[in-house]
């Protein structure tokens, strides 16, 4: 099937709707856009850069964890939560109570991200996998009797009040497991010459197509993308996420998947993905200097504390995956003292490295806002 004549699918007669029946993808693939294959090269050299980057940096992994946090915000927030970053990382005791039902379903999605990467280790990227991690986004929060880690078994719409306003229908409840099949072989087939890049954006298309869940297809589509560039060797770190990208262009999301719906132009969305890529990929580069910069400065400042200094570098580690955090926190992770942490704590403040946010003399909560900026 060539990239330019893509056929999306029909629109099918059902009792007072019509839902739109996508065509199968786990097809023959033949690129045939000269612009989508320059744009392709140029995402692939991003990609690339990212990739060998994020391997050079120590600690690595602590970074990376505020990555997830700051795509679990911008991917919630498209669906309508608005946590933000400096709330998510918060504990749930310094949450307003009117926004406590926002942050659990970020903290969901944190748990969801963190195991679908790890079970990568164990297990393929598939339907189940897929289906565990939306188990874990929907438990306890808005959506948890909405079938949590299981396909939808009756029809679902996007936009309206119902099905007879709705903007737009998927596919009938009875296709979801034959189009989702046919999804997971597409992960997996070895018949494809397909660009990796190529390939997961037209997944990420199926799959809100499909839209085989009742809730959540939004967040597991999107992770989705980053899923398949660790398992596909792309990056040995997750360290690319697109929601970002997507939430400050979020019309031009939402309007370029519908177009290859009443269009049939799969190329404009491909061009609007690889542009995606490309630009996060630059930014999440960028991001990586900035840190590698700021803990060299922050590392010449805690020289003056001479024998403090080991202690306070401990803390600095621990702030890069924690930065808005209390006095026992810090205690509990290193395993010292409150009275000690308290000092430390104060020379951080003096040293303008760290800000004390609550301004008690009990409880009081600090921020690395340095690095917080970085993720905002």
């Amino acid at each position: 099937m060539n990239i330019s004549s893509f056929i999306s699918g029909k629109l099918i007669q059902r009792f007072k709707y019509k839902s739109f029946e996508p065509t199968l993808i786990d097809v023959q693939w033949h690129l045939d856009n000269d612009v989508v294959a320059s744009l392709l090269s140029q995402a692939d050299q991003k990609l690339g850069e990212l990739n060998a980057f994020s391997q050079l940096i120590p600690n690595v992994d602590f970074f990376i964890k505020m990555h997830v946090i700051k795509e679990v915000t911008k991917s919630s927030r498209i669906e309508g939560t608005q946590t933000n970053i400096d709330e998510a990382i918060q504990k749930e005791e310094y949450i307003n109570p009117e926004k406590k039902d926002d942050w659990l379903e970020v903290q969901n999605y944190v748990q969801a991200m963190n195991t679908a990467i790890a079970e990568l280790e164990s297990l393929p990227l598939s339907n189940r996998l897929l289906k565990n991690t939306h188990k874990i986004i929907l438990q306890g929060v808005r959506g948890k009797h909405k079938q949590p880690g299981d396909f939808r078994i009756s029809q679902n719409w996007i936009g309206g009040n119902s099905l007879v306003d709705a903007k737009f229908i998927p596919p009938h409840q009875d296709g979801v497991l034959e189009y989702m099949s046919d999804l997971e072989q597409f992960i997996h087939t070895q018949n494809s010459n397909l660009p990796h890049l190529i390939k997961i954006a037209i997944l990420h298309y199926q799959f809100e197509t499909i839209h085989p869940f009742l809730d959540g297809n939004g967040r597991i589509g999107r992770l989705l993308i980053t899923l398949y560039l660790v398992s596909s060797g792309l990056l040995v770190k997750p360290t690319l996420y697109l929601s970002d990208f997507f939430e400050k262009n979020k019309e031009h999301y939402y309007d370029n998947l519908t177009v290859v719906r009443t269009k049939n132009d799969l190329v404009q969305w491909l061009k609007f993905f690889l542009e995606g890529v490309r630009i996060t990929a630059e930014s999440s580069i960028q991001t990586f200097k900035e840190i590698i910069a700021l803990r060299a400065s922050v590392e010449t400042k805690i020289i003056i504390l001479g024998k403090k200094q080991i202690l306070a570098k401990n803390v600095l580690q621990y702030l890069y995956s924690q930065p808005i955090t209390d006095m026992q926190s810090i205690a509990n992770a290193l395993n010292i003292s409150v009275p000690t942490v308290s000092r430390l704590l104060n020379d951080l403040v003096r040293l303008e490295i760290l800000v004390e946010l609550t301004g008690f003399k009990r409880n009081r909560v600090f921020a690395f806002e340095q690095y917080l900026k970085l993720f905002r």
